[in-house]
């Protein structure tokens, strides 16, 4: 059996059909996010003898395509979900993030604070979605798919 370290994510790719421009916060999260990602993961697809894998995360006739290798370029695996469990948070999502960055530079500490928490909680919510999608699938721990939905979100952006 592998060891349980194999079973992590050593690469991620955004695969984007279209050339998207995004706002410096957005590009800032995506950035973090896939740090975050490779710095710390749990990504156990079922039935898997073990990676490191390589994920390419895409969208495709509104569909979020999971193209699983593994790192010696081997295909591994691929998994295509539904986006539509994922629209209202990732919508709410968006809109509690704009209303955060318009209040960072004059509103008080306390208000950016709630519009943080409110943050959180959407993101929190979105990771559990991701989490429930891939149960039985592919498993991953909550940080894991807090920073999945992070870039689930920047792919879902229009240009």
């Amino acid at each position: 059996m592998a060891e349980p370290s194999n079973y992590r994510l050593a690469g991620v790719t955004l695969e984007e059909r279209t050339t998207v421009r995004r706002t410096r916060e957005i590009e800032h999260e995506r950035e973090i996010a896939l740090y975050d990602l490779l710095e710390a993961n749990s990504f156990h697809p079922v039935g898997s003898k073990g990676g490191p894998y390589n994920l390419v995360l895409g969208v495709e006739e509104n569909r979020l395509v999971f193209n699983i290798k593994l790192t010696n370029g081997e295909q591994h695996g691929k998994l295509i979900l539904s986006l539509a469990p994922f629209r209202r948070v990732i919508k709410d999502y968006f809109r509690q993030c704009e209303s955060y960055f318009k209040a960072i530079p004059d509103q008080p500490a306390s208000a950016i604070e709630v519009l943080d928490m409110g943050r959180r909680g959407l993101h929190d919510e979105g990771a559990q979605i991701l989490q429930e999608r891939l149960k039985g699938k592919i498993e991953v721990d909550f940080d894991t798919a807090r920073r999945l939905f992070t870039l689930i979100c920047v792919l879902h952006l229009k240009g």
